[in-house]
């Protein structure tokens, strides 16, 4: 493995820790009322409560790296419907619609269910300890050296 390729698996796993530690906040602040938010979700409210649900437990997947690419993909898939379901009744484009970050967390996870979870991710001690090699990918992407 060379460098290049070394560092990419390392910023990966930053970009990935972070992304998903700023979902989780998300989720906690709608559910928990924490972050200074001024108002709770209440329980099982349709889709608010789920959506906060859905940010804290992916989040927290993603943030850790556990079952990262699926966990990510579900989180992918809950900020698209809250894009046009929410957000683009309010107007066509994320800038005039209040959906940027929608937009983005949606983009983001789905990078992080084709290019995987990067270093610093708990699958890679579970797939390690399972004898498995570590280029294992859900997604393949192109030509993986050992």
């Amino acid at each position: 493995m060379d460098r290049l390729t070394a560092a990419q698996k390392h910023i990966l796993g930053l970009f990935r820790i972070v992304i998903g530690f700023l979902f989780f906040c998300h989720g906690a602040k709608s559910l928990f009322g924490v972050f200074g938010a001024k108002n709770v979700i209440a329980l099982g409210t349709w889709p608010g409560w789920w959506a906060a649900a859905i940010q804290l437990v992916g989040g927290a997947l993603v943030c850790v790296g556990l079952g990262s690419r699926y966990a990510a993909l579900v989180s992918s898939g809950s900020m698209a419907y809250a894009y046009f379901t929410v957000h683009q009744t309010n107007g066509l484009l994320p800038i005039t619609n209040n959906g940027e970050s929608a937009a983005m967390f949606c983009w983001t996870f789905l990078i992080i269910v084709f290019a995987g979870p990067g270093r610093f991710a708990l699958d890679n001690l579970v797939f390690r300890t399972r004898g498995e090699v570590e280029t294992r990918h859900a997604f393949p992407l192109g030509h993986q050296s050992s």
